[in-house]
């Protein structure tokens, strides 16, 4: 086989994966939290130009969930879990992609409470989206770190 043929099957066969860059604890759990951050706040402001209020009844007052409310909610899960499984790391390696895994699937079912809130139409898209938004965050920062750890 020639090499060109080599380079060509071998740039077809990489996939995403092999695009995640190797990545220190730090920088995997930090970097993880304010690029979540930051795309749930956009993911807000498309909600809010959208009409949505991000306002939920709370007996008989209204209650805002947004922006700090964004905020919290994308940055503290994210960071504790990231965290627990950075640490766990240290002992064993295979606890990233548990955590990949873990944390992928309890993002996804806790849009469950976000659909059952009495959130407007737009609100309650804008808010299982930024739940999604996590997902790859936490996928690039869990995989990336556990590039970095078997490279050693």
């Amino acid at each position: 086989m020639s090499t060109t043929a080599t380079a060509t099957t071998a740039t077809a066969t990489a996939g995403i994966g092999d695009r995640i860059p190797a990545l220190n604890r730090p920088t995997a759990v930090l970097g993880a939290v304010i690029a979540a951050v930051a795309a749930n706040i956009v993911v807000w402001l498309i909600g809010a130009a959208a009409g949505g209020s991000f306002e939920v009844p709370n007996g008989t007052e209204m209650q805002s969930v947004a922006p700090g409310g964004v905020i919290i909610l994308s940055a503290v899960p994210l960071l504790i879990g990231l965290t627990a499984a950075a640490l766990l790391s240290y002992r064993w390696v295979g606890v990233l992609r548990l955590a990949a895994i873990t944390g992928s699937v309890l993002t996804v079912a806790t849009i469950a409470m976000t659909v059952a809130a009495e959130f407007d139409t737009a609100s309650t898209i804008a808010l299982s989206v930024m739940h999604l938004v996590l997902v790859p965050a936490l996928v690039i920062a869990t995989e990336g770190l556990r590039r970095n750890l078997i490279a050693k």
